[in-house]
């Protein structure tokens, strides 16, 4: 899979990404200094991840030789206009039937959808409808 990240503005991926490079650590590199794993320090680059805890963002402030506010100040807070959980159970729904080009119900962007298969102890199989904005913090993770 290949991500193409645009850096017109200052983002979260972005000060991430330039931090780590003026450093001269790899992605690998970070995650091994910050003791954060290498699939999270990728999510963050990538854009996926817009908000840390308060550890992830002390440890990479540590590494990446910055203050941990100017990291917060990056992130998005996605408990910003909460949407209801009956929105979020017909998206669920429409993930679910195969449903295709489903919009952000916070931005009107389009969604990235997929369906997890997880198995229960019992081996019975489970579903789970997963989604995510393009354009906006929105995401659903069963």
């Amino acid at each position: 899979m290949v991500y193409v990240i645009i850096w017109d503005m200052k983002t979260l991926a972005k000060f991430i990404h330039e931090k780590r490079e003026e450093l001269g650590l790899t992605q690998k590199g970070l995650a091994v200094a910050s003791n954060i794993p290498l699939n999270e320090i990728e999510g963050i680059e990538e854009g996926k991840t817009l908000f840390l805890s308060v550890t992830r963002r002390q440890a990479l402030a540590k590494v990446l030789k910055c203050e941990p506010e100017e990291i917060k100040t990056l992130e998005k807070d996605i408990s910003e206009n909460i949407i209801s959980d009956e929105i979020i159970g017909s998206l669920k729904e429409l993930i679910l039937n195969g449903a295709g080009g489903l919009k952000c119900p916070k931005c009107g962007a389009p969604l990235v959808t997929r369906i997890a298969k997880m198995y229960d102890l019992e081996d019975n199989l489970i579903l789970h409808p997963k989604a995510h904005c393009t354009k906006c913090p929105f995401q659903i993770h069963s």
